[in-house]
């Protein structure tokens, strides 16, 4: 299913099939291959490199140009599914009803099984929120999110992938057993609201949503658990 999460996203049908438009009738027969054209070699050829490159900034990179949220602003509120549910939906941003293609609901008010909706966690406490992928860097730092974790209590920590193949996404919250949330942003739209640039970012914020910091590149489990008590004074 496309488009931001809604309430129609929360219920049983939400995992289902019914409405959806069919696919397009295949065509019989041996499709005619045309022979590409030197203008569209050169366009694929760009196109890959702007990949390559946007991949290398977001897995690797060092916090070098990085911005995140700035310290004392409020965090973007949104609404996406978790990973190990059978929820589907892009990321909803929407502030009000009836702002389209970020949402027809508040994200706020989108709640229930199968749901990752960031003012139910905020309103519980501080929060760590974590950006991914699933690239090695990343992962390493999430099993060190969940080892500071263990060790503070009153700190909400839940964990956000970006796009990514939802199987190998399962299979990583499973065999790495985190037991924080982990929500999907299929099409990426919440880490551009967040300004993630930078792989793996946190954004530390306290009870309500207000943004304490923002960290670019991997913390060790003694600076996650401090800067996670300092969240609680």
């Amino acid at each position: 299913m496309s488009g931001p999460l809604d309430f129609d996203h929360t219920g049983p049908a939400a995992a289902g099939g019914e409405g959806e438009p069919s696919p397009p009738p295949v065509p019989r027969g041996r499709p005619q291959v045309p022979t590409p054209s030197f203008t569209w070699v050169v366009a694929l050829a760009g196109f890959l490199l702007v990949a390559v490159l946007g991949v290398s900034l977001l897995t690797r990179g060092d916090g070098r140009g990085a911005r995140g949220l700035e310290p004392g602003s409020a965090m973007p509120p949104f609404a996406v599914p978790l990973v190990l549910s059978d929820v589907e939906g892009d990321a909803n941003l929407a502030t009000g009803p009836g702002q389209g293609q970020a949402g027809e609901v508040p994200a706020c008010s989108v709640r229930g099984p199968g749901v990752l909706t960031s003012c139910e966690l905020w309103e519980r406490g501080p929060l760590v929120l974590a950006f991914f992928t699933p690239e090695r860097r990343c992962v390493d730092q999430l099993d060190a999110l969940q080892r500071a974790a263990d060790r503070v209590d009153g700190v909400e920590v839940a964990a956000i992938a970006i796009r990514g193949d939802r199987e190998r996404l399962r299979a990583l919250v499973r065999g790495h057993r985190w037991r924080f949330p982990v929500g999907w942003d299929r099409d990426g739209a919440l880490a551009n609201a967040y300004n993630v640039q930078v792989c793996p970012q946190l954004t530390f914020a306290r009870r309500g949503g207000r943004v304490s910091a923002t960290t670019f590149g991997s913390l060790g489990v003694g600076e996650l658990v401090a800067r996670m008590r300092a969240l609680t004074r």
